[in-house]
Protein backbone atom coordinates (compact mmCIF):
# COMPACT_ATOMS: atom_id res chain seq x y z
CA UNK A 1 0.00 0.00 0.00
CA UNK A 2 1.38 3.44 -1.21
CA UNK A 3 1.91 6.33 1.93
CA UNK A 4 -1.06 8.17 1.23
CA UNK A 5 -3.25 5.07 1.63
CA UNK A 6 -1.95 4.53 4.81
CA UNK A 7 -2.32 8.01 5.93
CA UNK A 8 -5.63 7.74 4.99
CA UNK A 9 -6.62 4.63 7.41
CA UNK A 10 -5.00 5.96 9.59
CA UNK A 11 -6.12 9.72 10.15
CA UNK A 12 -9.25 9.17 12.40
CA UNK A 13 -9.94 5.69 13.55
CA UNK A 14 -7.03 4.82 15.37
CA UNK A 15 -6.23 2.10 13.37
CA UNK A 16 -2.08 1.69 13.94
CA UNK A 17 -0.34 1.33 10.83
CA UNK A 18 3.24 1.21 9.95
CA UNK A 19 4.56 4.72 9.01
CA UNK A 20 8.21 5.38 7.99
CA UNK A 21 10.80 6.50 10.28
CA UNK A 22 10.85 10.24 9.88
CA UNK A 23 13.14 11.31 12.94
CA UNK A 24 11.07 12.63 16.03
CA UNK A 25 8.40 14.71 16.15
CA UNK A 26 9.07 18.90 16.26
CA UNK A 27 7.59 20.48 19.15
CA UNK A 28 6.91 23.35 17.26
CA UNK A 29 4.13 21.55 15.53
CA UNK A 30 2.45 20.34 18.95
CA UNK A 31 2.93 24.39 20.35
CA UNK A 32 0.87 25.43 16.91
CA UNK A 33 -2.04 23.05 17.26
CA UNK A 34 -2.80 23.84 21.03
CA UNK A 35 -2.31 27.60 20.32
CA UNK A 36 -3.73 28.46 17.23
CA UNK A 37 -5.97 25.34 15.65
CA UNK A 38 -7.27 24.54 19.07
CA UNK A 39 -8.03 28.25 20.14
CA UNK A 40 -9.82 28.89 16.53
CA UNK A 41 -12.06 26.52 17.32
CA UNK A 42 -12.52 26.98 20.93
CA UNK A 43 -13.89 30.77 20.34
CA UNK A 44 -16.01 29.68 17.01
CA UNK A 45 -17.93 26.92 18.99
CA UNK A 46 -18.08 28.74 21.88
CA UNK A 47 -19.87 31.20 20.10
CA UNK A 48 -22.20 28.38 18.29
CA UNK A 49 -22.72 26.84 21.15
CA UNK A 50 -24.11 29.56 23.00
CA UNK A 51 -26.35 31.00 20.43
CA UNK A 52 -27.70 27.14 20.70
CA UNK A 53 -28.66 27.62 24.24
CA UNK A 54 -30.34 30.56 23.06
CA UNK A 55 -32.45 28.94 20.68
CA UNK A 56 -32.47 24.64 21.11
CA UNK A 57 -33.88 24.06 18.08
CA UNK A 58 -30.58 25.47 16.29
CA UNK A 59 -28.32 22.70 15.97
CA UNK A 60 -24.38 23.82 17.79
CA UNK A 61 -22.94 21.77 15.31
CA UNK A 62 -24.34 23.05 12.25
CA UNK A 63 -23.92 26.51 13.62
CA UNK A 64 -20.39 25.87 14.20
CA UNK A 65 -19.47 24.60 10.85
CA UNK A 66 -21.27 27.50 9.40
CA UNK A 67 -19.37 30.56 11.47
CA UNK A 68 -15.92 28.36 11.16
CA UNK A 69 -17.16 28.53 7.23
CA UNK A 70 -17.30 31.98 7.58
CA UNK A 71 -14.26 33.07 9.76
CA UNK A 72 -12.37 31.00 7.06
CA UNK A 73 -13.72 32.80 3.86
CA UNK A 74 -13.47 36.16 5.20
CA UNK A 75 -10.52 36.31 7.10
CA UNK A 76 -6.52 35.48 5.77
CA UNK A 77 -5.97 32.62 8.36
CA UNK A 78 -2.53 31.48 8.13
CA UNK A 79 -2.11 28.59 6.86
CA UNK A 80 -0.43 26.51 9.89
CA UNK A 81 -4.33 27.73 11.11
CA UNK A 82 -6.21 25.51 8.91
CA UNK A 83 -3.94 22.55 8.96
CA UNK A 84 -3.69 22.55 12.71
CA UNK A 85 -7.97 22.16 12.71
CA UNK A 86 -7.43 19.42 10.40
CA UNK A 87 -5.55 17.93 13.25
CA UNK A 88 -8.05 18.91 15.55
CA UNK A 89 -11.05 17.19 13.93
CA UNK A 90 -9.09 14.02 13.82
CA UNK A 91 -8.02 13.62 17.33
CA UNK A 92 -11.72 14.96 18.66
CA UNK A 93 -13.74 12.68 16.51
CA UNK A 94 -13.36 9.32 17.81
CA UNK A 95 -13.58 10.76 21.36
CA UNK A 96 -17.05 12.14 20.09
CA UNK A 97 -18.31 8.99 18.43
CA UNK A 98 -17.60 6.92 21.59
CA UNK A 99 -19.29 9.50 23.98
CA UNK A 100 -22.35 9.36 21.59
CA UNK A 101 -22.99 5.75 22.83
CA UNK A 102 -23.88 7.38 26.31
CA UNK A 103 -27.27 8.68 24.72
CA UNK A 104 -28.16 5.40 22.36
CA UNK A 105 -30.80 2.80 24.14
CA UNK A 106 -30.04 -0.08 22.43
CA UNK A 107 -33.89 -1.61 23.57
CA UNK A 108 -35.39 1.38 21.61
CA UNK A 109 -35.51 -1.40 18.43
CA UNK A 110 -37.48 -3.46 19.97
CA UNK A 111 -39.88 -0.27 21.24
CA UNK A 112 -41.06 1.05 18.09
CA UNK A 113 -42.84 -2.55 16.56
CA UNK A 114 -42.05 -4.34 13.24
CA UNK A 115 -43.94 -2.50 10.95
CA UNK A 116 -41.79 0.73 11.93
CA UNK A 117 -39.02 -0.94 12.05
CA UNK A 118 -39.44 -2.34 8.51
CA UNK A 119 -39.72 1.52 7.52
CA UNK A 120 -36.93 2.16 9.00
CA UNK A 121 -34.22 -1.07 7.54
CA UNK A 122 -36.04 -0.14 4.32
CA UNK A 123 -35.46 3.81 4.80
CA UNK A 124 -31.71 3.47 5.82
CA UNK A 125 -31.03 1.26 2.34
CA UNK A 126 -33.00 3.40 -0.21
CA UNK A 127 -31.19 5.94 1.59
CA UNK A 128 -27.92 4.59 0.94
CA UNK A 129 -27.92 3.06 -2.37
CA UNK A 130 -29.75 6.24 -3.75
CA UNK A 131 -26.97 8.01 -2.35
CA UNK A 132 -24.69 6.22 -4.64
CA UNK A 133 -26.09 5.70 -7.67
CA UNK A 134 -27.78 9.80 -7.54
CA UNK A 135 -23.43 10.26 -7.28
CA UNK A 136 -22.30 8.59 -10.19
CA UNK A 137 -25.24 10.43 -11.85
CA UNK A 138 -23.73 13.81 -10.87
CA UNK A 139 -20.66 12.52 -11.15
CA UNK A 140 -19.75 13.06 -7.68
CA UNK A 141 -16.93 10.86 -6.10
CA UNK A 142 -17.72 7.68 -4.68
CA UNK A 143 -16.84 8.50 -1.41
CA UNK A 144 -18.57 11.98 -1.07
CA UNK A 145 -21.14 9.93 -2.25
CA UNK A 146 -21.35 7.03 -0.04
CA UNK A 147 -21.09 9.75 3.14
CA UNK A 148 -23.71 11.37 1.95
CA UNK A 149 -26.08 7.77 1.70
CA UNK A 150 -25.12 7.20 5.15
CA UNK A 151 -25.65 10.87 6.44
CA UNK A 152 -28.94 10.37 4.48
CA UNK A 153 -29.49 7.02 5.66
CA UNK A 154 -28.92 7.39 9.73
CA UNK A 155 -28.50 10.53 11.37
CA UNK A 156 -26.87 13.12 9.52
CA UNK A 157 -23.16 14.79 10.44
CA UNK A 158 -22.57 11.86 13.11
CA UNK A 159 -23.06 9.21 10.74
CA UNK A 160 -21.15 10.91 8.30
CA UNK A 161 -18.18 11.21 10.55
CA UNK A 162 -18.47 7.54 11.39
CA UNK A 163 -18.17 5.93 8.32
CA UNK A 164 -15.79 8.57 6.64
CA UNK A 165 -12.43 6.93 8.33
CA UNK A 166 -14.27 3.26 7.55
CA UNK A 167 -13.79 4.14 3.67
CA UNK A 168 -11.13 5.83 4.21
CA UNK A 169 -12.85 9.01 3.06
CA UNK A 170 -10.06 12.32 2.78
CA UNK A 171 -10.95 16.12 4.28
CA UNK A 172 -12.68 17.29 0.87
CA UNK A 173 -14.67 14.27 0.87
CA UNK A 174 -16.06 14.84 4.45
CA UNK A 175 -16.56 18.87 4.50
CA UNK A 176 -18.35 18.49 1.11
CA UNK A 177 -20.65 15.48 2.75
CA UNK A 178 -21.23 17.34 5.87
CA UNK A 179 -22.11 20.73 4.38
CA UNK A 180 -24.34 18.79 1.72
CA UNK A 181 -26.36 17.02 4.18
CA UNK A 182 -27.23 19.84 6.80
CA UNK A 183 -28.61 21.99 3.50
CA UNK A 184 -30.66 18.84 2.81
CA UNK A 185 -31.45 18.52 6.19
CA UNK A 186 -32.80 21.47 7.25
CA UNK A 187 -35.14 21.60 3.98
CA UNK A 188 -36.26 18.30 5.09
CA UNK A 189 -37.13 19.74 8.39
CA UNK A 190 -38.77 22.31 6.98
CA UNK A 191 -40.91 20.68 4.37
CA UNK A 192 -42.09 17.84 5.56
CA UNK A 193 -44.91 19.36 8.25
CA UNK A 194 -46.45 21.15 5.25
CA UNK A 195 -46.04 17.70 2.74
CA UNK A 196 -47.63 16.01 6.06
CA UNK A 197 -50.89 17.71 6.18
CA UNK A 198 -50.92 17.82 2.07
CA UNK A 199 -51.43 14.19 2.67
CA UNK A 200 -53.31 14.38 5.45
CA UNK A 201 -51.25 12.16 7.43
CA UNK A 202 -52.08 11.03 11.08
CA UNK A 203 -49.94 11.86 13.68
CA UNK A 204 -48.96 8.40 14.24
CA UNK A 205 -47.62 7.89 10.71
CA UNK A 206 -46.42 11.30 10.30
CA UNK A 207 -44.09 10.60 13.43
CA UNK A 208 -42.70 7.43 11.77
CA UNK A 209 -42.45 9.85 8.60
CA UNK A 210 -40.29 12.24 10.21
CA UNK A 211 -38.32 9.57 12.56
CA UNK A 212 -37.04 7.73 9.32
CA UNK A 213 -36.40 10.90 7.07
CA UNK A 214 -34.94 13.80 9.00
CA UNK A 215 -31.33 13.42 9.29
CA UNK A 216 -30.44 15.29 12.77
CA UNK A 217 -32.12 13.44 15.89
CA UNK A 218 -32.65 17.39 17.18
CA UNK A 219 -34.11 17.98 13.84
CA UNK A 220 -36.41 14.91 14.10
CA UNK A 221 -38.15 15.52 17.34
CA UNK A 222 -38.43 19.48 16.57
CA UNK A 223 -40.36 18.02 12.70
CA UNK A 224 -42.35 15.55 14.59
CA UNK A 225 -43.43 17.99 17.32
CA UNK A 226 -43.90 20.78 14.95
CA UNK A 227 -46.60 18.87 13.47
CA UNK A 228 -48.20 17.50 16.96
CA UNK A 229 -47.03 16.07 20.28
CA UNK A 230 -47.98 12.63 19.67
CA UNK A 231 -46.30 12.80 16.21
CA UNK A 232 -43.16 14.44 18.11
CA UNK A 233 -42.85 11.74 21.05
CA UNK A 234 -42.99 8.87 18.25
CA UNK A 235 -40.67 10.93 15.83
CA UNK A 236 -37.93 11.15 18.69
CA UNK A 237 -38.76 7.24 19.49
CA UNK A 238 -38.09 6.16 16.00
CA UNK A 239 -34.94 8.52 15.14
CA UNK A 240 -33.29 7.16 18.63
CA UNK A 241 -34.10 3.21 16.66
CA UNK A 242 -32.82 4.78 13.33
CA UNK A 243 -29.64 5.96 14.85
CA UNK A 244 -29.27 2.52 17.14
CA UNK A 245 -28.65 0.96 13.89
CA UNK A 246 -25.54 3.00 13.18
CA UNK A 247 -23.20 0.47 14.45
CA UNK A 248 -24.54 -2.75 12.56
CA UNK A 249 -24.82 -0.46 9.27
CA UNK A 250 -21.35 0.58 9.55
CA UNK A 251 -20.03 -2.96 9.61
CA UNK A 252 -22.06 -3.60 6.81
CA UNK A 253 -19.64 -0.73 4.83
CA UNK A 254 -17.05 -1.92 6.24
CA UNK A 255 -17.52 -5.16 4.69
CA UNK A 256 -18.75 -4.01 1.75
CA UNK A 257 -15.70 -2.23 1.07
CA UNK A 258 -12.80 -3.99 -1.81
CA UNK A 259 -11.61 -7.38 -0.39
CA UNK A 260 -7.86 -6.30 -0.43
CA UNK A 261 -8.63 -3.84 2.31
CA UNK A 262 -10.31 -6.45 4.04
CA UNK A 263 -7.36 -8.96 3.99
CA UNK A 264 -4.47 -6.79 4.17
CA UNK A 265 -5.82 -5.18 7.60
CA UNK A 266 -7.55 -8.28 8.36
CA UNK A 267 -10.85 -8.52 10.66
CA UNK A 268 -9.35 -7.68 13.90
CA UNK A 269 -8.76 -4.77 12.74
CA UNK A 270 -11.62 -4.34 10.20
CA UNK A 271 -13.52 -1.57 12.41
CA UNK A 272 -12.18 1.51 13.68
CA UNK A 273 -11.66 1.28 17.68
CA UNK A 274 -13.60 3.82 18.59
CA UNK A 275 -16.54 1.86 17.28
CA UNK A 276 -15.78 -0.77 19.70
CA UNK A 277 -16.15 2.13 22.26
CA UNK A 278 -19.18 3.39 20.94
CA UNK A 279 -20.96 -0.29 21.09
CA UNK A 280 -19.57 -0.69 24.89
CA UNK A 281 -20.77 2.65 26.04
CA UNK A 282 -24.73 1.90 24.39
CA UNK A 283 -24.42 -1.22 26.14
CA UNK A 284 -23.57 -0.10 29.68
CA UNK A 285 -26.44 2.68 28.87
CA UNK A 286 -28.68 0.07 27.95
CA UNK A 287 -28.67 -2.08 31.10
CA UNK A 288 -28.42 1.20 32.97
CA UNK A 289 -24.90 0.64 34.47
CA UNK A 290 -24.01 3.91 34.15
CA UNK A 291 -23.83 5.86 37.52
CA UNK A 292 -25.20 9.43 38.39
CA UNK A 293 -22.67 12.20 39.15
CA UNK A 294 -22.60 14.44 42.58
CA UNK A 295 -20.99 17.02 43.03
CA UNK A 296 -20.85 19.82 45.71
CA UNK A 297 -18.20 22.21 45.92
CA UNK A 298 -17.73 24.05 49.17
CA UNK A 299 -18.99 26.92 48.30
CA UNK A 300 -22.12 25.40 47.93
CA UNK A 301 -24.84 24.48 50.13
CA UNK A 302 -26.81 22.42 47.50
CA UNK A 303 -25.28 18.93 45.61
CA UNK A 304 -25.80 18.95 42.14
CA UNK A 305 -26.41 15.51 40.71
CA UNK A 306 -27.23 14.22 37.32
CA UNK A 307 -26.89 11.03 35.47
CA UNK A 308 -23.50 10.23 33.65
CA UNK A 309 -24.98 9.02 30.46
CA UNK A 310 -26.56 12.88 30.49
CA UNK A 311 -22.99 14.28 31.42
CA UNK A 312 -21.17 12.09 28.38
CA UNK A 313 -24.17 13.09 25.85
CA UNK A 314 -23.31 16.64 26.48
CA UNK A 315 -19.84 16.63 26.71
CA UNK A 316 -20.22 14.66 23.19
CA UNK A 317 -22.18 17.68 21.84
CA UNK A 318 -19.73 20.17 22.96
CA UNK A 319 -16.72 17.85 21.63
CA UNK A 320 -18.94 17.57 18.34
CA UNK A 321 -19.17 21.40 18.39
CA UNK A 322 -15.69 22.10 18.90
CA UNK A 323 -14.76 19.42 16.01
CA UNK A 324 -17.23 21.01 13.44
CA UNK A 325 -15.94 24.57 14.36
CA UNK A 326 -12.25 23.34 13.59
CA UNK A 327 -13.35 21.70 10.14
CA UNK A 328 -15.38 24.92 9.36
CA UNK A 329 -12.00 26.34 9.76
CA UNK A 330 -10.95 24.47 6.99
CA UNK A 331 -13.79 25.02 4.61
CA UNK A 332 -12.90 26.78 1.33
CA UNK A 333 -16.16 28.01 -0.48
CA UNK A 334 -13.93 27.93 -3.98
CA UNK A 335 -13.92 23.73 -3.37
CA UNK A 336 -17.63 24.04 -2.07
CA UNK A 337 -19.02 26.08 -5.46
CA UNK A 338 -16.79 24.00 -7.77
CA UNK A 339 -17.95 20.61 -6.44
CA UNK A 340 -20.88 21.00 -3.78
CA UNK A 341 -23.90 21.52 -6.43
CA UNK A 342 -23.34 18.23 -8.04
CA UNK A 343 -23.18 16.72 -3.89
CA UNK A 344 -26.54 18.56 -3.34
CA UNK A 345 -28.23 17.27 -5.80
CA UNK A 346 -26.91 14.00 -5.18
CA UNK A 347 -28.43 14.39 -1.32
CA UNK A 348 -31.61 15.79 -2.71
CA UNK A 349 -32.24 13.19 -4.94
CA UNK A 350 -31.47 10.61 -2.11
CA UNK A 351 -33.88 12.22 0.16
CA UNK A 352 -36.40 12.55 -2.26
CA UNK A 353 -36.52 8.75 -3.34
CA UNK A 354 -36.19 7.92 0.56
CA UNK A 355 -39.40 10.50 1.47
CA UNK A 356 -40.97 9.42 -1.43
CA UNK A 357 -40.38 5.17 -0.04
CA UNK A 358 -41.26 5.71 3.54
CA UNK A 359 -44.56 7.45 2.68
CA UNK A 360 -45.64 4.16 0.70
CA UNK A 361 -44.78 1.74 3.30
CA UNK A 362 -46.02 3.92 5.91
CA UNK A 363 -48.99 3.99 4.32
CA UNK A 364 -49.22 0.50 3.67
CA UNK A 365 -47.93 -1.19 6.88
CA UNK A 366 -49.14 1.51 9.59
Amino acid sequence: MSAEVYASLDSMEGIELPHPVSGPPKPSATKKWLNNGLLAAVCVGGVAFGVHLLYTPLSSAILAILLGGIVRNSLPLPAAVIEDCKGLVKRVIPVTIVLTGASVNLTEVAHVGAPALAVIVASILCGSIAAVLAGRLMRTSRNAALLVGCGTAICGTSAIIAAAPVIGADDDDLLLSVSTINIIGLLVMFVLPPLGAFFHSSPLAFGVWAGVTVHAVPQAITTGFAYSAQSGTLATLVKLARVTLLAPFLIVLALAMPRHSRTRLGYSTLLPRFIWGFLALAALNTLHLLPAVSFQPAWMHVAWHAPLNAVLTELSNILLTLSMAAMGLEVNLRFLMKTGVAALCAGALASVAQIALALTLIRWLI
